[in-house]
């Protein structure tokens, strides 16, 4: 089976990341899932930004857990990325959501807890995935160990744990926390971790995957998915490698 495309904070190399902008980009170019970044605000509402603090992305400065969502709503996050995005504003979760629920696209939410060790975030953003009725086509993912150990309460929903870390023993280390599904940076791939997670079914995802021999050397390994800022390149250069491999098997 093909590794699925997600589009790594929507298409965030077209239009400003974690916006609704990068969302429904994505989805028009072909995306078949979308990663994004949750965070909770001073009110412990669910909000979807990259980073600790809102400097990188918007017109204030500041840690996001100190302002409360109706003061994130006052900020521009567009214009950063290009003045025809001025205006652009943070998206809560539920705005999320709400627009993808009826759409067929995979999700994967990154819990942006290993900096700030939000408390009760997973319970939170549980409980908005499953009143959506997403649960299903949901994955949760994290680079802290401790909010992977939480997430077993939630059985029903795939946990992947994110690492940027070399370790030999990854597949049982991740096992022994309590994921079931593995995301990794791409240098760390090869192919005998993908055997060794496949071989206890865990599922193995890439990031963040923006070049054809990345690409190709994902689908040659089996990787189940890649994360990538530019879904419309991405897919091209899996037509590529399609027509490719049509050509060689033509040959006589």
């Amino acid at each position: 089976m093909d590794p699925k495309i997600f589009a790594h904070r929507g298409a965030s190399k077209r239009a400003p990341e974690n916006t609704m902008h990068a969302f429904k980009l994505a989805y028009f170019l072909g995306a078949q899932g979308i990663e994004t970044d949750v965070q909770l605000t001073k009110d412990d509402i669910p909000v979807l930004i990259h980073d600790e603090q809102v400097t990188r992305t918007t017109n204030r400065t500041g840690y996001v857990k100190d302002f409360t969502f109706n003061q994130l709503k006052q900020l521009d996050a567009g214009s950063w990325f290009a003045q025809e995005y001025r205006g652009t504003t943070i998206v809560s979760l539920d705005e999320f959501l709400q627009w993808i629920h009826d759409k067929p696209l995979y999700l994967n939410i990154e819990l942006k807890n290993n900096k700030i060790n939000y408390k009760n975030l997973e319970a939170i953003v549980y409980e908005r995935i499953d009143y959506y009725q997403l649960v299903n086509r949901t994955i949760f993912s994290t680079f802290n160990p401790n909010s992977v150990k939480r997430l077993r309460e939630f059985n029903d929903i795939e946990t992947a744990f994110l690492t940027l870390q070399k370790n030999k023993n990854l597949v049982s280390y991740a096992l022994e926390l309590g994921a079931n599904a593995i995301h990794i940076k791409y240098r760390l791939l090869h192919q005998t971790l993908v055997k060794k997670a496949h071989k206890e079914n865990m599922p193995i995802r890439i990031f963040t995957v923006n070049k054809f021999a990345h690409v190709k050397k994902c689908f040659s390994f089996g990787c189940d998915a890649i994360f990538t800022d530019v879904p419309d390149k991405i897919l091209k250069y899996r037509q590529r490698l399609y027509k490719n491999e049509r050509k060689i098997k033509q040959k006589p």
